[in-house]
C-alpha cells in the first residue's frame, strides 16, 4: 500500500474514533453569545495618583470603574461556552464575577484582542491575501495574490510572484483579507465555560472592574459686586478612554480616596493601527508653516462678549438634573438620577449642584519664615456650612472664578478644591496678587537675636484682609511679635486688616536656638 494512502487511512480511523486532539466530536461545545447587556450600572472611581490641579489625560486615564451588567441568556444542556460581547476592553478579568448560573463557572477568558487593521495584519502573518494596487498616474487597478512576510514593526513586506516587496512604495496599495482570524473579535468579549444539567433561560449578573475611566468636579464661582458673596455652579465631569460605550447606564461616581493596590498602570491599547513605511530615499522635512494671520480686533471682541454672556446665561438657568449625594462609609457616592450614556473615548458633564449667595472671604496670603516671605497669593476662603449658604460635601476638582466688571463677568482666576467635608474651611488659591506686596527687612542685631520688620502694602482702592502663616524652625523662634497672632489647626498666623492704599507693619525678634 502506498505511504500517502496509508496516512490518509490512519487519519480517517482516528477521526472515526473521535480522538479529542484532532478536533473530533468528543470536544465539541455549544457556544451561546449574549450581544449586549439588558441593563448596566457604571460606578466610576477617580485616578488615585492624580492631583486635583492636573487635567484628566483622555489618552491614558488612570481611574477605574465597577461595571455591573444584567443579561438574559439561554444555556444549553451539558458543557457550553457563554460569550458576553460588549464588555469593557479594560476589564480586569480576575475581578469578573458571574452570578445566576445554575452550576457556576468552570473557566473564564477575556477576548480583548479587537478586530483592527493592525491586529488583522499581525494575525495574518504567513497567510495568503490579495494585494490591490492602483497606479496613481493612470488609475489602473490590478489585483494579485500575496503572502504577508513581516510583522507590524517597520515596512509591510509581502511576497508576490515577482518576489519580496514593500507595500505602498510607489503605488497605492490595499491589502484584502479573505477571512477574519478566529481569535479576533469585533467587540471585547468575556467567555465563560458552563456545565448545565438541563437547558434553561436564566438572568445573569456580571460584575467586573475596568481601567480607563476617571472623573472630577468642576466649579464655576460667580462673585457678587460686594466681593463677599458668590453663586456657585458645580459639575461632575465623567471620562472614558475605553472602546466600549454603555448607553442608558445607571451611573455613579465615588468621591474620596479608595485604597486600591494593583501593579497595572492602565489598560493596554488592544486595537492597533496599521501604517506602512518606505525607506528608499530620504524625505525632506516639510517647510515651516506660515504664521496664522491675527484675528481682526472687532471679531475678537465679539467672541469675548459672546462667551461672557453665555457664562451669565449658564449661571442664571435652572438645572434640570443634578446628581444625588449618598453616604458610602467614609466615602461619598454621587448618583446620576436618570440613565445616561457613558460614551466610548469621550467625556460628559452632569450638574452636581447650584447654590446662590454663598458667603466667602477674599484673603491675601504670604508665608513668613522669619527672614523671608513667600509670594502674596489671592485666596477665596469659604466655610462649608449651611449657615454660610453651602453645607455639602465638595469633591476635588478645578475652579474658575468670574468677577463682575461693569455688569459683565470677567475671568479673574483659577484654582482647585480638594475633597472637603461639611464643616471644613476651604481655601481656593486663585493666583498671584499684583496689587499687594510684602517686604521683609532686618532692622537690628543683638546678641542672641535679630530684629525684623515686615511691611505689607495694599495698592487696591479698597481694604483687604491679609494673613501670614509663620513657618517655625528648629534653628530659631519668634519673639516679641507686635501684631495679632492667631492659631488655627496648629498653625500660627499673623492677621491684619490693611486699609485701601495703605500698609500694615509687623515687628518681631528671631531668637537663635542652640
Amino acid at each position: 500500500m502506498p505511504v500517502r494512502r496509508r496516512v490518509r487511512l490512519f487519519i480517517a480511523l482516528l477521526l472515526a474514533a473521535g480522538m479529542p486532539w484532532l478536533g473530533g466530536p468528543a470536544q465539541a461545545q455549544d457556544a451561546v453569545t449574549s450581544p449586549a447587556p439588558d441593563a448596566v450600572h457604571v460606578t466610576i472611581y477617580r485616578a488615585p495618583d492624580r492631583s486635583p490641579d492636573e487635567n484628566m489625560d483622555l489618552q491614558w486615564l488612570g481611574g477605574y470603574a465597577l461595571v455591573t451588567e444584567t443579561r438574559t441568556v439561554t444555556i444549553p444542556q451539558g458543557k457550553a461556552i457563554l460569550r458576553f460581547e460588549g464588555v469593557a476592553a479594560g476589564m480586569l478579568p480576575e475581578s469578573a464575577i458571574v452570578t445566576g448560573l445554575p452550576k457556576g463557572v468552570r473557566e473564564k477568558n477575556l477576548d480583548a484582542d479587537l478586530l483592527s487593521p493592525g491586529n488583522l495584519f499581525a494575525r495574518s502573518f504567513g497567510r495568503p491575501v490579495t494585494l490591490r494596487r492602483t497606479d496613481p498616474a493612470s488609475g489602473t487597478v490590478r489585483e494579485e495574490p500575496a503572502i504577508i512576510r513581516s510583522g507590524l514593526a517597520g515596512s509591510a513586506i509581502l511576497q508576490t510572484r515577482s518576489g519580496f516587496e514593500a507595500a505602498n512604495c510607489g503605488l497605492q496599495d490595499e491589502i484584502l483579507f479573505g477571512d477574519v482570524p478566529a481569535d479576533l473579535s469585533a467587540k471585547p468579549t468575556l467567555s465563560v465555560a458552563t456545565d448545565a444539567d438541563r437547558a434553561e433561560t436564566v438572568t445573569l449578573s456580571l460584575s467586573y472592574l475596568a481601567w480607563g475611566f476617571d472623573w472630577q468636579g468642576n466649579y464655576v464661582i460667580q462673585m457678587h459686586e460686594d466681593g463677599r458673596k458668590a453663586d456657585i455652579l458645580a459639575w461632575v465631569t465623567l471620562a472614558s478612554s475605553d472602546v466600549t460605550s454603555f448607553p442608558g447606564a445607571e451611573t455613579s461616581v465615588v468621591g474620596g480616596e479608595v485604597n486600591r493596590e494593583d501593579e497595572a498602570a492602565g489598560s493596554p491599547d488592544r486595537g492597533q493601527t496599521l501604517s506602512f513605511h518606505c525607506y528608499f530615499r530620504p524625505v525632506a522635512e516639510p517647510p515651516i508653516p506660515m504664521p496664522m494671520a491675527p484675528m481682526p480686533a472687532p471679531v475678537m471682541s465679539e467672541i469675548i462678549v459672546t462667551a461672557q454672556r453665555r457664562a451669565v446665561t449658564v449661571m442664571d438657568a435652572p438645572l434640570a438634573v443634578t446628581v444625588i449625594e449618598e453616604e458610602l462609609g467614609d466615602l461619598k457616592l454621587y448618583r446620576v438620577p436618570v440613565p445616561t450614556t457613558v460614551a466610548a473615548m469621550g467625556q460628559k458633564q452632569v450638574a452636581l449642584f447650584q447654590v446662590a449667595d454663598v458667603k466667602l472671604e477674599p484673603i491675601y496670603i504670604a508665608p513668613l519664615d522669619g527672614t523671608n516671605a513667600g509670594d502674596v497669593r489671592q485666596t477665596l476662603r469659604l466655610r462649608n456650612r449651611k449657615e454660610d449658604g453651602l453645607g455639602r460635601a465638595l469633591p476635588a476638582g478645578q475652579v474658575v472664578v468670574f468677577q463682575p466688571v461693569t455688569g459683565t463677568p470677567v475671568l479673574s482666576g483659577e484654582g482647585v478644591i480638594r475633597d472637603s467635608a461639611i464643616g471644613q474651611t476651604v481655601d481656593i488659591d486663585t493666583g498671584d496678587a499684583t496689587q499687594v506686596h510684602i517686604d521683609v527687612q532686618q532692622v537690628g542685631e543683638r546678641k542672641g537675636y535679630d530684629e525684623y520688620e515686615v511691611v505689607v502694602s495694599n495698592a487696591n482702592p479698597w481694604p483687604i484682609q491679609f494673613e501670614a502663616p509663620l513657618r517655625m524652625s528648629e534653628n530659631y523662634r519668634f519673639e516679641k511679635i507686635s501684631g495679632r497672632i492667631e492659631k488655627h489647626e496648629g498653625q500660627q498666623k499673623w492677621r491684619a486688616r490693611i486699609p485701601a492704599n495703605g500698609t500694615a507693619t509687623l515687628r518681631y525678634r528671631l531668637h537663635a536656638l542652640p
